[in-house]
């Protein structure tokens, strides 16, 4: 590599982000070409296309963002963001057009609670949150803020949203905490005239709203379970500069039970109604927060003497329910309903069939991803752990294929075997089990493997020998039969917990990394020390170089170091971030270059041999906690604490160089750098059928789905014995080892001396 590439930093390009923040209110939009989705992801707007499934992303944010809405004509996209505690927060407003930011301004403090268009799109409204209070209406022209007040009275609580109507550019409605109010935007004194909604004794906290076309009537759900419905009388001219009437009530509806008698006939929703919307022909969607989606209509009944303030008014015509609190509703193509949960889910509904045609669109972790994995030599598919579930996703499709649920506990590491045929996880509650890659059947679990959680694993290339670190800083070394796993000793060096545990590529070393500031290199033969590395840094990740001659750490002193695995001495130290502790790092086949992410929110690319960066990948919100390289090395997975999963392109140029041969067998294209041995040390291993046949039926067998398959782990007895499925064909698990193993081993007396452990 010449000094001009040495000092150019290129950028990493996310080509895919999995995953929807479903906590953000009303944060699923669908735009007006009803052929794109619009979601925040972090502190970038995610723009998926439902057609082609591509994506594209507006970044400019600086946190996360908290609230989205799309123009009338969805010629622009504004966003707001939260910040930390006593800064102001950013509102921007994109063009749709040419993918950039129109204009931005910062008057509300820590977090922009709502936003909403006018029906012209001359303005924005800008609703801020607890710690602002404020409404700001701006003029995108002008590009200028035309006025701003208080949004609710000292007598009552926080405004939550804001929708504009649909004719009368100059007038919205406020709503939130017993606070129900209209607006009226005066723009020759610049200046905004408010109007109480007269509810009477009704204490609501109001959530969604929606006004129907004609701008007449207002509906509106409230935390209470019912909705209110609201005649608006605004002036029948859409260019009055006020109006003459007030707002009044005209009813709080609950659902109609007919196997109830009268007075007890009257049925709210769930933890509150979230959202709602109308239908052409009058109807009302209703989503509530336990999960309910009801299409209901009014009835033509009065209720003057009725015991109570809310009236069984409507009656349900078809209902379903999903998983999860419901934060977004919205209508494509007039015939689809989209879901957004709070489990950061989006789910599919025709209008014509609730019952049958639910499914699932986009899904992703609700917590932090703790590791991420591929199979060998395999990179169309890749599996991620997290609180209660491991996940595998397609990398071509950038969907969900199957997901393994153990509930209330959280994966810390998960390996695939080399043979592809096994997925080996650690558990918080001590266990590891390993599932497989197709079903998600449980193979077999082997319980308390660690007293106080199993925090790391890893499994040697014939998947006879599994190495696990714990959280109470032991390092355990299991034989893995088909029939029943045991222990084959324990390492006590460690009185921290053990962050990584990683195996060289001949077998014979483990090095652990442990927090309680050293990384031992560990004998796998003879189950002895070899070597200590220390350093004033709580260590998080270590790994072996493709050759196994170096060891590569990084910890929370923020910087990488190389290591001689011979006598544990150090070579080098770069510093891998400025401001936090670095949480991951991985190699590709090769060992020329070397990926970096810790709490900075930053990927980093490396060229090992040289110690500096050559990429750079922003986009996190929050810290990275796990990250992981293709096996064909062309690009980047990573995880982080909100459970966001990206996918990074690798620019072509950093990509694995393999020599390709003529057609006299001889090399035609040879590496001419330092990592030339290395390279085609690492290009003699080649995936067969055998190796990498279940993953590859994985992702045929789901080709056509939308929808993932849920697989839940059973509960598994602590106290018993390590135990298998006798009906799943395990003893496969050691077949084909015996190629692998003479390709590895490079003597006669080593091959000797591996042989009385392993088999």
């Amino acid at each position: 590599m010449s000094s001009e590439e040495v000092g150019e930093i290129t950028n990493l390009e996310p080509a895919a982000i999995i995953g929807f923040d479903g906590h953000v209110i009303a944060g699923l939009r669908v735009h007006p070409d009803q052929k794109h989705l619009v979601f925040p992801l972090g502190n970038e707007i995610s723009i998926y296309e439902l057609e082609t499934n591509r994506q594209t992303f507006l970044r400019g944010h600086t946190n996360t963002i908290s609230t989205v809405d799309i123009s009338p004509t969805g010629k622009m996209v504004a966003s707001g963001q939260t910040n930390h505690m006593g800064f102001r927060a950013y509102v921007i407003i994109w063009d749709w057009q040419s993918r950039k930011e129109i204009s931005r301004y910062e008057l509300h403090r820590v977090k922009v609670q709502s936003l909403c268009f006018s029906s012209n799109e001359q303005y924005l409204v800008s609703l801020g949150g607890k710690d602002c209070g404020s409404i700001i209406v701006w003029d995108i022209e002008q590009n200028i803020a035309i006025c701003g007040t208080i949004a609710t009275k000292e007598t009552t609580g926080d405004a939550l949203n804001v929708c504009a109507l649909r004719q009368r550019w100059t007038v919205f409605v406020s709503g939130g905490d017993q606070n129900l109010r209209v607006w009226h935007i005066d723009r020759d004194r610049k200046r905004l005239e408010v109007q109480d909604v007269a509810v009477g004794k009704l204490r609501r906290e109001f959530t969604g709203m929606c006004i129907t076309e004609d701008d007449e009537v207002l509906y509106v759900g409230t935390m209470s379970g019912d909705i209110v419905k609201i005649r608006l009388n605004v002036s029948s001219n859409p260019n009055a500069s006020a109006q003459d009437k007030l707002p009044v009530l005209l009813g709080c509806f609950g659902k109609h039970n007919p196997r109830k008698p009268v007075g007890k006939d009257c049925e709210k929703y769930h933890y509150g109604v979230r959202d709602l919307l109308i239908l052409p022909n009058g109807c009302l969607v209703i989503a509530a927060g336990d999960g309910t989606i009801d299409m209901v209509q009014e009835r033509n009944v009065s209720f003057k003497n009725y015991n109570s303030p809310t009236w069984p008014q409507l009656t349900s015509i078809q209902s379903a329910k999903i998983g999860g609190v419901i934060t977004s509703l919205q209508i494509v193509n007039k015939t689809s309903l989209l879901i957004g949960t709070n489990g950061c889910e989006i789910y599919a509904l025709e209008l014509q069939n609730f019952k049958t045609s639910l499914r699932l669109l986009k899904t992703c972790h609700t917590n932090t991803v703790y590791d991420i994995a591929f199979p060998y030599n395999f990179s169309l598919v890749f599996a991620t752990a997290s609180h209660e579930s491991i996940r595998i996703w397609s990398t071509s499709r950038m969907q969900e294929l199957l997901r393994i649920v153990v509930p209330n506990f959280a994966s810390s590491s998960i390996v695939f075997s080399r043979d592809g045929k096994s997925i080996i996880s650690a558990w918080n509650d001590g266990v590891i089990r390993a599932f497989t890659p197709l079903t998600g059947k449980l193979i077999y679990a082997i319980p308390n493997a660690h007293n106080k959680g199993c925090s790391s694993l890893d499994v040697t290339s014939n998947g006879k020998i599994l190495v696990s670190g714990g959280v109470e800083g032991q390092v355990r070394v299991w034989k893995i039969e088909p029939y029943v796993q045991s222990m084959i000793g324990v390492l006590k060096e460690h009185y921290g917990p053990i962050e990584s545990v990683h195996i060289n590529c001949f077998d014979t070393e483990v090095v652990s990394a442990s927090r309680d500031g050293s990384c031992v290199i560990w004998d796998l033969i003879r189950l002895t020390r070899k070597h200590v590395i220390f350093a004033h840094t709580q260590f998080i990740a270590a790994q072996y170089w493709t050759n196994g001659v170096q060891i590569l750490t990084a910890g929370s002193d923020k910087l990488i170091g190389y290591w001689e695995a011979f006598d544990g001495s150090l070579v080098r130290e770069v510093e891998g971030s400025k401001s936090g502790p670095i949480n991951a790092i991985d190699m590709n086949m090769t060992g020329e270059y070397f990926v970096s992410a810790g709490t900075d929110q930053i990927v980093r690319l490396w060229d090992y041999q040289l110690g500096t960066e050559v990429a750079v990948g922003i986009g996190h919100a929050t810290s990275i906690t796990s990250a992981r390289y293709s096996p064909n090395g062309k690009f980047l997975v990573t995880g982080s604490s909100d459970g966001g999963v990206f996918v990074w392109t690798v620019p072509e140029k950093y990509h694995i160089k393999i020599a390709s041969p003529d057609k006299e067998g001889k090399n035609a294209n040879r590496k001419t750098n330092s990592s030339d041995s290395a390279t085609r040390k690492a290009v003699q291993y080649r995936p067969t059928r055998n190796a990498n046949e279940n993953v590859r039926e994985l992702e045929s067998a789901r080709s056509n789905r939308s929808d993932c398959q849920i697989s839940t782990c059973p509960e598994v007895d602590i106290n018993a014995q390590p135990t298998i499925d006798p009906c799943v064909d395990t003893a496969s698990l050691a077949d084909d080892t015996e190629r692998e193993e003479q390709q590895q081993l490079e003597t006669r007396s080593f091959h000797s001396q591996k042989s009385q452990i392993f088999e």
